[in-house]
């Protein structure tokens, strides 16, 4: 059982081994414009000097001393037939580094083969095509594991595979073959070091314009946040202090005026909750597994977004505070977007809040109008004298407004009238029904 199961298990690591084999370690190569003219540029160098030396050394003979008095005798492919053999070797090796960053596994095979097949009297033809292909695969392949693999076993059969006391490269070169890797690493290290100093300032920069981005989107959503919190607060709350002040004052005279007032306050202090929770939950609504039992109920309870057809109560709530409002719709109403309705009706709310706060005694008149290409929600009062307690506006309402309408190419116009009093007029865009 033992056995059975250590041959299950060499099996699947031999399985696993030949599948990591095949899976690119990394991303394949995408050498740029430059880099493959320069292959080209290598192989084509390497390739007219490997030939030349091919067509010189046809028919020629090799002596070396292998010992004192001992020489070693080796000839050269000579004729047309030797020529050419030597020529496609040289071609075959030279050329095949042109894909030697694409395809560096396959130009590694295909070199190997050409230097194996190479004569020793002539291993320059194809040996130092085989040190570059050897060179490229460590560095381009992204098949590890097989490059792991393939570049021992090449090694050694290239090396294994000729007379060990045949110098391949001549002595007067060797100076040279130590020099060009050295200028060739440090050439490489230094564009290493760039390159990773440039890595890392791209990294930083594109950290800070992260924390950037995050840092505006964060002051976006508070200041639409506090647009919405004072839509919602500053009418309910306006309208609340005006209807407790009333009762207050004939509380005594008229007991059952003053009841109606109160109902009134506490009308207007529901509906200013039943919108907070709604802002409360926009605020939670990524949370609802953690939120509390209470704050779930409360967002069962949640009511759609105001829209136009809420205008006839919001009116009905301001006529209540003492303020004759008017209210006329002209055009033939049609579904619109929900956000677009909001902000109308936001629109509604804010100018009459302002009479409330602003202008008592004075009378108010809402204007809406269908168009076929446009929506027409106008508010204009006569003008009236400062509520007792009302503060001076920041305008922080207006401005809400003005960026609520640009979300949907609207603009707001506001300003005195010459008849006196105050207009706040709001144009919004429509598609064609």
């Amino acid at each position: 059982m033992n056995v059975r199961t250590a041959l299950e298990r060499l099996r699947e690591a031999t399985h696993r081994t030949v599948r990591d084999a095949r899976l690119p370690g990394g991303p394949p190569l995408r050498p740029t414009r430059r880099a493959r003219q320069f292959d080209a540029l290598v192989a084509l160098a390497l390739g007219v000097a490997t030939v030349y030396y091919g067509i010189d050394n046809v028919g020629n003979v090799v002596v070396r001393e292998v010992a004192p008095g001992v020489q070693h005798v080796m000839p050269r492919p000579s004729g047309p037939g030797g020529m050419a053999f030597m020529v496609t070797l040289a071609a075959i090796a030279s050329g095949a580094l042109a894909l030697r960053r694409r395809h560096p596994l396959a130009v590694l095979c295909v070199v190997t083969a050409a230097t194996l097949a190479t004569p020793q009297s002539v291993m320059r033809l194809t040996f130092y095509a085989f040190v570059i292909a050897v060179y490229s695969a460590a560095v381009y392949s992204p098949y590890r594991v097989a490059t792991l693999a393939a570049l021992p076993v090449s090694v050694v059969l290239v090396g294994t595979s000729g007379n060990s006391v045949t110098p391949i490269v001549p002595n007067e070169y060797i100076a040279l073959l130590i020099l060009v890797p050295m200028a060739v690493a440090a050439v490489g290290l230094r564009t290493w070091k760039l390159r990773t100093d440039e890595g890392r300032a791209r990294l930083s920069a594109l950290e800070r314009e992260q924390a950037e981005t995050l840092r505006r989107a964060v002051e976006h959503e508070r200041a639409r946040i506090a647009r919405e919190l004072h839509d919602v607060v500053t009418h309910n709350v306006s309208v609340m202090i005006i209807q407790a002040g009333a009762a207050r004052k004939i509380m005594k005279t008229s007991p059952e005026e003053a009841g109606e007032a109160l109902l009134a306050v506490e009308a207007g202090g529901r509906a200013a909750m039943t919108e907070l929770r709604h802002v409360m939950g926009l605020l939670t609504m990524d949370e609802d597994d953690d939120r509390d039992p209470d704050l779930a109920d409360a967002a069962a309870e949640l009511a759609p977004q105001p829209g136009l057809d809420q205008l006839e109560t919001l009116v009905g709530r301001v006529r209540d505070t003492g303020l004759p409002v008017g209210l006329t719709v002209s055009g033939a109403p049609r579904p619109l977007p929900p956000g677009l309705e909001l902000a109308a009706y936001r629109v509604v709310q804010e100018a009459l809040t302002n009479t409330v706060k602003h202008a008592s005694g004075a009378t108010a008149d809402v204007t809406v109008e269908y168009g076929p290409e446009r929506l027409r929600v106008e508010v204009t009062d006569t003008g009236g004298d400062q509520s007792a307690g009302a503060a001076a506006g920041s305008g922080r309402g207006l401005i809400g407004l003005h960026e609520r309408l640009s979300v949907y190419g609207g603009t707001l116009t506001t300003g005195r009238r010459l008849t006196g009093g105050y207009r706040v007029e709001a144009l919004i865009p429509l598609e064609a029904p």
